[in-house]
């Protein structure tokens, strides 16, 4: 029995063909995975599923439970138990846990909220994704890893018999996706039936019952996850085979371009609290810096305060190129030749409403601008060379980021910052919430940055990254560096061990 069937559901956008007869069958209590490149049509199929794009905007028939079914808004899909977990968390930061838990549903007598039952129901269902914090948090001082476990917890108190998720670990830590496998598992056996888009084959193949792979906005295949293989799915989502995920090119670092000496970073809030403490770490020109740790041991608050962007003091010495710095402000820093692919591009990366060629060059503006007004043409000329450069796919230069996959907005992301001639260019997750194909591109990228001298900090929580991609490898923990490995020498194990305090 199928709960849910999608059949020949198309889509279009300006000068994109989307979805071209896409089919996806559901059964009851299953975790179905649906993989694909990113631009292959997963979450436009899902967005037509959840009822953001409403019934009219597309052609195809939806059937939930055998009945044909129409929904015009995401509200008419959660009415027939479907409910969306988006890839870029959808909360509301200064609102708390409970209140975000119920927004739109807040439990009332007579048209007034009745506060300590919605405080009550909502600890409950933090109990349930296995969170331990008070449900009067702020969403604001929470990290990306228990914000998006909010974001289940919000979806489960609906009572969904349909349950998407969109790259729902893209963020978490080891312990938080554990966590989420136990909970996907639980509502497997009540009966819930799960969507589960992800790039991390391990997860998929963990998890899934059926796999349904997508490519270019048409179904390629769906297949039992017992008869398959990892290999296999990845074939058939890029249209060929990856021979190496990690393409490592033996680079030779030349000097130093950056030393970092007694480097203190304190919390911009508990301003007696250290973030980072005496950190001291140099990098080479041509070389990639790996540097690994768990979720909140501070290997983004020191990237993004060498970068000048984060709020909390800092005291210690930077040089570039043998000379003493001191950034004050992001200016400061792109001025000296920092350039910083943040972890969250939607929020720190990109405006979602402007085009891609704005994004593009909004870094750089001395380059497409005199006297304070910008010349057109300059700006066509840098944003086509990049889109072509990167290969990202772009109805036109004129299209709004925000329409577009993860893997092209993040190249956009890169394409800024390249724009502006970097000697440093710090990493943050580059590959976060990207398909496999696209995370080839960025790696080649990474190794062609290289060769022409380019200094690289890698941030990544995906260790067979770090490994794959790294030079050298920095271990963070707790604010401090724990441990330098030669990629030759790391091992997930050692790694590991040092991030969790072992020696």
């Amino acid at each position: 029995m199928y709960v849910l069937e999608m059949v020949n559901i198309s889509k279009e956008f300006p000068g994109v063909k989307a979805l071209d007869q896409v089919n996806f069958k559901l059964r009851k209590g299953e975790i179905h995975a649906l993989c694909g490149e990113n631009g292959a049509g997963k979450s436009t199929l899902m967005k037509v599923l959840s009822g953001l794009y409403p019934a009219g905007t597309y052609s195809g028939d939806l059937l939930i439970g055998g009945e044909k079914k129409e929904f015009h808004n995401i509200v008419d899909a959660e009415k027939a138990g479907i409910t969306i977990i988006h890839q870029e968390l959808a909360l509301v930061k200064d609102m708390t846990v409970g209140e975000n838990i119920f927004l739109g549903a807040e439990p009332q007598r007579h048209g007034v909220i009745r506060w300590d039952e919605l405080y009550h129901n909502a600890a409950l269902w933090l109990k349930r994704v296995g969170l331990n914090i008070s449900p009067n948090t702020k969403i604001g001082s929470l990290g990306i890893g228990q914000q998006q476990l909010v974001e289940i917890a919000k979806a489960l108190s609906k009572h969904a018999q349909i349950l998407i998720l969109d790259e729902p670990t893209a963020a978490l830590t080891e312990s938080e996706v554990a966590i989420l496998m136990n909970i996907l598992n639980q509502l497997r056996s009540e009966g819930v039936s799960c969507i589960y888009i992800s790039h991390k084959m391990p997860e998929v193949f963990e998890l899934a019952d059926s796999i349904t792979v997508l490519r270019d906005g048409q179904t390629v295949t769906t297949l039992d996850r017992h008869e398959t293989n990892d290999d296999q799915v990845v074939s058939l989502m890029v249209g060929r085979e990856l021979t190496e995920r990690y393409p490592r090119v033996e680079h030779t670092p030349g000097e130093i371009v950056l030393e970092v000496k007694n480097y203190n970073v304190w919390h911009p809030e508990k301003r007696d609290q250290k973030v980072i403490e005496d950190v001291n770490f140099t990098l080479r020109k041509g070389e990639i810096l790996g540097i690994a740790g768990l979720m909140g041991a501070g290997r983004t608050e020191l990237v993004s305060s060498l970068f000048g962007a984060y709020e909390g003091r800092a005291t210690g010495e930077v040089l570039i190129e043998g000379k003493p710095v001191r950034i004050r402000s992001v200016t400061d820093a792109i001025e000296a030749g920092f350039a910083l692919v943040s972890e969250d591009r939607k929020r720190q990366g990109l405006v979602m409403n402007m085009d891609v060629k704005t994004n593009t060059t909004m870094a750089t503006m001395s380059k497409v601008s005199k006297l304070g007004v910008i010349n057109e043409n300059e700006e066509i000329r840098w944003g086509l060379r990049y889109v072509q450069d990167l290969k990202t796919k772009t109805a036109s230069l004129e299209t709004a980021v925000g329409t577009l996959s993860g893997g092209n907005q993040q190249k956009v992301v890169i394409g800024k910052w390249l724009m502006s001639d970097p000697k440093i260019l710090i990493m943050d997750e580059p590959t976060r919430g990207i398909d496999v194909g696209a995370k080839y591109e960025i790696y080649h990228l990474m190794n062609q940055l290289v060769e022409q001298g380019v200094a690289i900090i890698m941030i990544s929580s995906e260790l067979p990254e770090v490994l794959g991609m790294s030079d050298r490898i920095l271990v963070m923990s707790e604010g401090e560096f724990v441990r330098e490995f030669d990629w030759r020498e790391a091992t997930q194990e050692n790694i590991m061990q040092a991030a969790t305090g072992g020696k």
